[in-house]
């Protein structure tokens, strides 16, 4: 098995690049950026574990669609002024795109997977300052799932994790005055206010008495977010004001559609005006007219959501289409 790890970036030709295109709108429009005078997006691809001949067959028939696609291996030619930087998932997050390419080489591969590993390069030519490259970069990458990805090729894609640290205790917590627990809440970016951390160190010092670890404090924060979410979902719009704006007739008659809906659907109950009766009404108006008899139902619908029967090796299974 080849251990050199190969490269090879794929580009829409002319005509075609409609993502790169739509990219640069995009920033003209929301950023209000108007120096980028070319945007060029590439789907980058690193291969270790296959053949050159693979590599080659992969590359004009997986990767890439000869008549659509230009491919470039191992790296792409630039201009001094042009910009480059590149994006790829955070590590453990899915990358569909990788996965769905090494299990197509796996077929040309005698059956083995290789390591593969994708990204996006993005190159922009155009008078940018540094500011506005910085701005785009943001723009584009979601440090919820992603990052920014180096521009040189790794010697090998084998993941290496490292050592965990001992979990911290956050000591002398349960003696914080307010304004130390004020500025524990900026430290670390919690979701919880003052007075919910309030609640949390009476809890480890009443109860527990010890200080938390940073791991239970995070977790507590996590659910306490959900919580929180879930509860502005379902606080009930007792005053709901439009404001003017180039869509305020639109929004104004969906919403009076929607209070009109809620007198033909909610005749023997009462049922509070909430952002979750907003975004679930259609589709129980739907069932009410008989065109979606498999909605799924509950006493807390969060989602619009029908039961599906599907056969899976000649067996049917019930599934949830979102």
């Amino acid at each position: 098995m080849d251990k050199n790890v190969k490269r090879v970036l794929v580009e829409k030709r002319n005509g075609f690049d409609l993502e790169a295109r739509a990219l640069k709108k995009d920033i003209e429009e929301s950023l209000h950026i108007t120096s980028v005078d070319s945007l060029r997006v590439l789907n980058r691809y690193d291969v270790e574990g296959i053949s050159d001949e693979v590599f080659q067959n992969a590359a004009n028939s997986i990767f890439s669609e000869p008549n659509l696609d230009v491919v470039y291996f191992e790296e792409v030619p630039c201009n001094e002024n042009e910009r480059v930087f590149a994006v790829e998932y955070l590590p453990g997050q899915y990358d569909q795109r990788a996965d769905w390419a090494a299990q197509c080489i796996r077929i040309l591969n005698q059956g083995m997977r290789p390591e593969l590993k994708s990204a996006k390069e993005y190159i922009l030519s155009g008078n940018i300052t540094d500011e506005e490259f910085n701005k785009i970069k943001g723009y584009i990458i979601n440090p919820v799932d992603s990052r920014e990805a180096g521009l040189e090729k790794s010697e090998s894609l084998a993941l290496v994790t490292e050592k965990p640290t001992e979990v911290e205790i956050l000591d002398g917590f349960i003696e914080l005055d307010e304004e130390g627990l004020n500025n524990f809440v900026k430290s670390q970016g919690l979701a919880m206010t003052l007075e919910d951390l309030k609640h949390v160190q009476v809890y480890f010092r009443d109860d527990e008495h010890r200080n938390p670890t940073i791991t239970e404090i995070k977790v507590l924060d996590t659910y306490w977010s959900d919580h929180c979410r879930h509860t502005t979902f379902m606080t009930e719009l007792e005053n709901v004001e439009i404001a003017e704006g180039k869509y305020t007739d639109a929004i104004k008659e969906t919403f009076d559609d929607y209070m009109n809906t809620r007198k033909e659907i909610y005749v023997d109950r009462k049922k509070d005006v909430c952002l979750m009766d907003i975004a679930t009404l259609a589709m129980k108006k739907l069932k009410k007219e008989g065109k979606l008899a498999d909605l799924d139902e509950s006493e807390e619908i969060n989602a619009c959501s029908i039961n599906v029967d599907v056969e899976i090796d000649g067996k049917p299974e019930k599934y949830l289409v979102m």
